[in-house]
């Protein structure tokens, strides 16, 4: 059977991040994709010029009648722009509990640029924390959720958001200067690293919302969280490898999601 994966998720023009972006992974993973949109952005490789924010009830109202027809295996969330949303998402997640929620606390662009109003971390730690089955924050975003100093260990940061109720935590390692690129993944008292080659490039639009749509597809498809994870990263790092093949905008262009289907 063929899964049926959600992504609750900003819309991206550009087509390189947000939902669009989750939408091309759901498909180049063999999952049948759907969207409720949380925000509308004016963006393009350069970077966010403009953000428009739907009512929180119309949010819900799009997630309620996705559950209300169509069996959903797993959910992926994305850009909450606002306490409001978060709580309502929080609200129809709760009533309508999917096995599989993956939460990306997107809260700043690749280009740098804010995504979330100031009331989203703490709205995001009460109420979608103990609901996800994985959260999946990058350097700058654990540093933030953690309330912690730059230079923190990352050992430090997976314990603190653990301990913030999050049940699985995967500590993304893009922003850091290593030669490789290194996921941390935190869970009970277990811990794993995952490395990859440094690819480099400067398309790396969207490599978060990819990441955590991937994980979403491989544990609707029957893979535990490590063997998600890993398998994920193995298709990001393609799908980074053959970015430069698309020539997207002048900025950070967009991975190349169907680098594996495409020849």
């Amino acid at each position: 059977m063929i899964p049926h994966v959600l992504s609750i998720a900003g819309s991206d023009p550009s087509g390189g991040a947000g939902i669009q972006a989750d939408l091309k992974t759901f498909s180049a993973l063999r999952c049948y994709g759907m969207a409720a949109i949380t925000a509308l952005t004016a963006q393009n490789t350069q970077g966010v010029s403009g953000v428009h924010v739907p009512p929180a009830e119309f949010v819900a109202a799009q997630i309620s009648a996705i559950f209300a027809d169509v069996r959903v295996d797993g959910v992926k969330i994305g850009m909450l722009a606002s306490g409001d949303i978060v709580r309502a998402v929080a609200r129809e997640l709760a009533t309508h509990k999917p096995k599989i929620i993956i939460l990306d606390p997107v809260l700043v662009a690749t280009s740098g640029d804010s995504l979330g109003a100031p009331d989203v971390v703490e709205a995001m730690q009460e109420y979608l924390f103990p609901l996800a089955t994985l959260i999946t924050p990058n350097l700058p975003e654990a540093l933030r959720l953690a309330g912690a100093a730059e230079g923190t260990p990352v050992e430090a940061l997976g314990a603190t958001l653990l301990g913030q109720g999050a049940r699985a935590v995967l500590i993304k390692g893009g922003h850091a200067e290593s030669a490789e690129a290194i996921d941390d993944l935190f869970w009970a008292d277990k811990r794993m690293r995952f490395a990859a080659a440094r690819v480099p490039t400067k398309n790396t639009h969207g490599t978060g919302c990819t990441l955590s749509s991937a994980i979403c597809c491989h544990m609707a498809l029957g893979l535990t969280l490590a063997d998600a994870v890993a398998a994920s990263k193995t298709y990001l790092t393609g799908a980074i490898f053959a970015s430069d093949g698309l020539l997207v905008g002048t900025g950070h262009g967009p991975v190349h999601h169907f680098h594996a289907l495409w020849t």
